[in-house]
């Protein structure tokens, strides 16, 4: 049995859906031999009203949740470290980080969890968590693709005229989307349902730099919602499909290190593009 531990922020509705995803595929079979034996929130019951909507998804399906706020944990010290973050000087935060990370541990202390999924937890994990626990992170990028948020991830692609885009499942180590990848698909980013859009923002941009049509338009700029709306497409096969490799024992992260059923290590990812294609996508009540 793979036992799955849980972290999430829980900020948006895409965090509640990759929740519900995973839960009903392990219950459906389709992840073989698994359970959620826990989830953690970095945000408190009352804090947010979109944590608090995850909060009710998981006890709906009664399922443990260990809340604990990166907010609120020595909140001045946490301030002080991002604005010195924000100069080039990240000793504090770090700091501040490991320490937060030690109490988040120590609440999980009585599971005994063999993968920790990261799905949309929006805190840096420091390098004793990573050490300690077996950590995976969906991104919405291919391996050496954009860093940071998917909204930031999308605006760069806008930016480089990007012809492909995609997500990976990676290992989480403390600099940022840098860890070995697991799987990752890809899809185009071109063709007769993206080319209209692409010519449509040519057009904008050729009165006005990126950064205003960005401040103007944020997330309803059309081109913006094709690339989301097919990523999230691409996310939920991706990240059902990966743990349930894992479960069969297709892969494994074997010392840090990501391992074929055979003990070879895989070097740049699982490409599951061609199952993951063949998926149809899978629907969520909203």
């Amino acid at each position: 049995m793979l036992s799955i531990g849980w972290f999430s922020t829980g900020r948006d509705q895409a965090a509640r859906d990759l929740l519900q995803v995973v839960y009903r595929s392990i219950c459906s079979g389709e992840i073989p031999e698994s359970e959620i034996s826990f989830v953690f929130c970095s945000r408190n019951r009352g804090e947010s009203t979109e944590s608090d909507l995850f909060a009710e998804i998981v006890d709906s399906f009664k399922l443990p949740l260990v809340t604990f706020s990166s907010a609120t944990f020595q909140a001045e010290r946490r301030e002080k470290g991002l604005q010195e973050e924000r100069k080039g000087r990240s000793k504090l935060i770090q700091q501040w980080r490991r320490d937060y990370d030690r109490e988040v541990m120590r609440r999980l202390g009585e599971y005994d969890i063999h993968l920790y999924v990261l799905a949309g937890y929006m805190l840096i994990v420091g390098e004793e968590m990573c050490q300690k626990y077996d950590l995976i992170n969906l991104h919405p990028a291919l391996p050496g693709g954009p860093k940071g948020t998917w909204q930031e991830v999308i605006w760069q692609l806008l930016e480089n005229r990007a012809s492909e885009a995609g997500a990976m499942i990676h290992l989480v180590t403390p600099e940022l989307d840098q860890g070995s990848p697991l799987t990752f698909c890809r899809f185009s980013l071109r063709g007769e349902d993206f080319d209209p859009l692409w010519q449509d923002l040519e057009k904008k941009l050729q009165v006005r730099p990126l950064h205003e049509v960005r401040e103007q338009e944020g997330e309803t700029n059309l081109l913006f919602r094709k690339i989301r709306r097919q990523e999230l497409a691409q996310e939920f096969p991706l990240i059902v499909t990966t743990i349930g490799a894992l479960a069969r024992g297709e892969i494994a992260i074997k010392n840090k290190q990501v391992v074929t059923s055979s003990g070879e290590v895989l070097q740049g990812g699982y490409d599951l593009t061609e199952k993951i294609g063949q998926k149809s996508i899978i629907n969520i009540s909203h």
